[in-house]
């Protein structure tokens, strides 16, 4: 598939990028960045995907709503993304939170669209196409665009099929045979499963299109409630559930290069979730492929040298197997399998990495040994380090999640 250029209702629709997410299931990852800015793939970061898909899409007109520890996803949208010409109505504005409506901050995705209804007002949009800046995946959002205007709707709901097992983690929707959608439920204990499809549920994808009167009127009446906690998934879908205007869009029908015909999206809001996206890029043939000409994933970070591999003697021999090596990366006399190394990482001699996600700026001295770990930036591991051997070992100075995944940080590694 290949990019749309910009069609009429492309240029009648306005995007809300929400992008002000913490992340606490992250951990010390998030302490001192946004979910949405969090690095992913060796050179991006995780709000890329989303714009990439709007640029892309031919939807041109973008707001970015920040609002936790926004200043690295403030300083790679303005660098990476601000090419785009304003004179031919083209932009991505970063909205910081400013307590338009009073002296509280954003309660709610919900909230935070209601505090910046001015800026849909300038922007005059038929459509508001709202995302979260916070997943990972390709897609054609004209494809939805299209169907939601053919269908006559006023709202729709992106959903992907999952594991019934996984739905639990999202909303789940119940749909008939024309996907309107007849019920919507939050983080269900006992989701309800795809009618001939035992072991399925249809989860939301946290992407909404609506009609700009719907939108509004919905907002206005979602702030009047003192009920409600001012979330689109809690409060603000589930009060159009009736509604003969809110459908589901089935995300098959506008992912962008799926592999085998399974669609890809994910949700990387844990560690274990975040490390697992990663190393699928390691595949011989990954399910998210980042290397079509016809999506790309621009990023217009600095200009770095290449990776560099030295030493070819036995025993001190720098190598990089099934792995992503990012620019300014040197190996030095040593392995690395199945990982991904983001920017400026350096390996010393000796030293084995598998398995691992090594984030930018990261020193490794020499006979280092990392496995199922996701070192984060800037961390200086000494000589003869290890984490990922001995898990009990490691929760002295580290956390380490259920599937056995070792964080280390520098405060780790420090009161270690």
């Amino acid at each position: 598939m290949t990019p749309t250029n910009a069609s009429p209702l492309a240029k009648s629709t306005y995007v809300l990028l929400l992008a002000g997410g913490r992340g606490s299931r992250l951990h010390q990852l998030t302490a001192h960045r946004s979910k949405p800015a969090l690095p992913f793939a060796g050179s991006m970061r995780i709000i890329d995907f989303a714009l990439a898909n709007c640029v892309n899409s031919g939807l041109r007109r973008i707001g970015v709503l920040t609002q936790y520890k926004a200043q690295s996803l403030i300083r790679h949208v303005e660098r990476s993304w601000g090419y785009l010409e304003p004179a031919l109505g083209e932009y991505v504005d970063l909205v910081p939170a400013q307590q338009q409506l009073g002296e509280g901050w954003y309660t709610g995705t919900a909230n935070a669209v209601f505090q910046n209804l001015e800026i849909l007002r300038d922007s005059r949009p038929a459509w508001v196409l709202v995302l979260a800046g916070d997943h990972v995946y390709k897609m054609d959002y004209t494809i939805m665009l299209a169907e939601h205007v053919a269908r006559g709707a006023e709202s729709s709901v992106a959903c992907i099929e999952v594991p019934v097992e996984d739905a639990r983690e999202f909303g789940v929707l119940a749909v008939d045979a024309d996907h309107h959608i007849l019920a919507f439920e939050e983080k269900p204990e006992v989701p309800s499963c795809v009618p001939e499809r035992r072991g399925r549920a249809l989860a939301s994808m946290g992407v909404y299109l609506f009609n700009i009167g719907c939108l509004v009127d919905r907002l206005e009446r979602d702030a009047a409630d003192p009920c409600s906690s001012h979330d689109f998934g809690r409060d603000l879908i589930p009060s159009l559930v009736g509604s003969p205007g809110l459908y589901a869009h089935r995300f098959e029908t506008s992912c962008v290069n799926m592999v085998e015909g399974r669609p890809y999206w994910r949700d990387v809001g844990t560690l274990d979730a975040y490390w697992a996206a990663n190393l699928d890029l390691t595949h011989v043939v990954p399910e998210l492929n980042l290397y079509d000409s016809g999506w790309p994933m621009p990023s217009r970070e600095a200009h770095r040298p290449p990776a560099k591999f030295v030493f070819d003697d036995p025993g001190r021999r720098g190598m990089a197997i099934d792995s992503l090596v990012s620019g300014g990366c040197i190996v030095s006399g040593a392995t690395v399998r199945r990982s991904i190394l983001f920017e400026d990482v350096r390996v010393a001699e000796g030293s084995v990495i598998e398995d691992s996600v090594v984030l930018p700026e990261v020193r490794i001295g020499r006979d280092v040994h990392l496995g199922r770990v996701i070192v984060d930036q800037g961390c200086l591991l000494p000589d003869d380090f290890r984490a990922g051997c001995d898990p009990d070992e490691d929760r002295r100075r580290f956390h380490v999640t259920e599937r056995g995944v070792t964080l280390v940080t520098s405060d780790g590694l420090e009161g270690g």
